[in-house]
């Protein structure tokens, strides 16, 4: 038999296979149309690419560094707290605020000074750990030539955020945004964040179950709240804990329409409030912060109660219960309202959600979810490597229902398993041309 030799056609037609194959592997991110001036309050999770301090994890994101902390449930009296070294590898919830721009929802308040040796594709896959990709940096910076960096120079880094209103199936709910992991599986998100994949799929406008690495989901914090307890070389201890607490502060106040996810606390106020919502509590319930130095009077008129105070009296129709409430900071000044309400029965204490020390190291990700968990709603032990990833697919139809949002091109990073196609044309490509090498 003679022999064939490739010709140009069928070369140039391989290339175009591998390279179509490459181009169609590229990640998704949840995109919310909007057309207003509004903001939100927003979580992005973020897993640390080395060591760093508390200040220095804010600082990456231009954000309060306590705020970083209560978000996480992490304990703020520790000395010199901000300091603390977080370790490689941790995931935490950053708190941003996500607004309206050019009609779609997105952070564009973080600013990246430029290093030596910094590229595009390291600032956004490492630094900012796949929550940007490296084109939406450069449109954002209307850079030319990403090749030549300024060292010193400032980025915007427009990153991803979503508010569908603050709710979710009517219940009060902030938005986290999450980074599919290779071992992720839409059901182990769900599980892990205890909402169903029904849930994700519609909040995502997913038309199937199928998701990748890098992949960015809008993931509502609505329903149960993971608290990690406990972890070990190969399992993470997970307690879930129920609902999110909506405030209901005046439109005027700075902290409007503050949410905070079940399992954690926010500080307002100029530090000088601190908010919590409790476990399976859909009150948001605050008081003076440990932080407050100088700060405005937290009493309210005509009583002797002082912010958070609450008292109780037992009578035969039944319990009067008076409160001093938190009604938003406004100017500097820190308001509050007196209520007092008859009640059936008495309230008992306030349930605090319990802190954790300042994480010094870091087993399979403390704070990440965990792929594929099977929960009863309680407490649920989760292997943490206990699946495959599943393969991506096109973004496809929305399901009949789901909210006004959609998938889009968000980073040009390959995945092991997307990019096997190309690699088998590669080898077709070598074996056709080596009879004539």
């Amino acid at each position: 038999m003679p022999d064939r030799k490739p010709t140009l056609f069928s070369c140039i037609s391989i290339c175009f296979i591998i390279f179509s194959n490459v181009a169609l592997v590229t990640s998704k991110s949840t995109i919310e149309p909007c057309s207003n001036s509004d903001y939100c309050n927003a979580l992005l999770g973020y897993t640390l690419y080395t060591d760093l301090k508390v200040a220095e994890v804010a600082s990456l994101f231009q954000v309060d560094p306590i705020a970083v902390l209560t978000a996480n449930a992490i304990d703020i009296s520790y000395p010199d707290v901000e300091n603390h070294i977080l370790p490689s590898r941790l995931f935490l919830k950053i708190p941003i605020q996500c607004s309206c721009v050019d009609g779609i929802r997105k952070s564009v308040s973080t600013k990246y000074k430029t290093r030596p040796q910094d590229t595009l594709s390291s600032i956004a896959d490492s630094i900012y750990a796949g929550l940007v990709s490296a084109d939406q940096i450069r449109e954002a910076n209307s850079i030319a030539d990403p090749s030549v960096l300024d060292v010193g120079q400032n980025l915007v880094v427009p990153l991803p955020c979503t508010c569908f209103n603050g709710t979710d199936n009517g219940l009060p709910a902030i938005y986290l945004s999450y980074v599919v992991n290779p071992v992720d599986t839409l059901a182990g998100i769900a599980a892990s964040y205890s909402t169903t994949i029904t849930d994700l799929m519609n909040v995502n406008a997913m038309g199937t179950t199928s998701i990748k690495a890098g992949d960015i989901l809008a993931v509502p914090l609505s329903g149960s709240f993971p608290l990690p307890c406990f972890c070990s070389e190969s399992y993470v201890l997970v307690l879930f804990v129920l609902a999110a607490c909506a405030s209901n502060f005046p439109k005027y106040a700075s902290d409007y329409g503050l949410i905070v996810p079940n399992g954690s606390y926010a500080i307002t106020g100029s530090h000088c409030v601190q908010c919590s919502c409790g476990a399976g509590s859909h009150n948001l319930y605050c008081m003076t912060s440990p932080l407050a130095v100088s700060c405005s009077s937290m009493q309210c008129k005509s009583s002797n109660l002082k912010l958070g105070n609450v008292t109780v009296q037992q009578s035969s129709a039944g319990c009067n219960v008076t409160s001093c409430a938190y009604g938003g900071y406004v100017n500097g000044t820190i308001i509050t309202s007196l209520s007092s309400s008859l009640q059936p029965r008495c309230p008992g204490p306030q349930q605090f959600p319990p802190l954790v020390a300042p994480p010094t190291y870091v087993r399979d990700s403390v704070f990440a979810p965990a792929p594929a968990p099977q929960s009863d709603g309680t407490t649920t032990t989760v292997p943490m490597t206990s699946t495959v990833p599943s393969i991506g697919s096109l973004p496809e139809l929305s399901p009949a229902g789901a909210p006004l949002g959609s998938m889009s091109d968000a980073s040009t990073l390959l995945n092991s398993v997307a990019t096997l196609p190309a690699a088998l044309m590669i080898g077709l490509l070598i074996k056709l041309i080596s009879p004539v090498l």
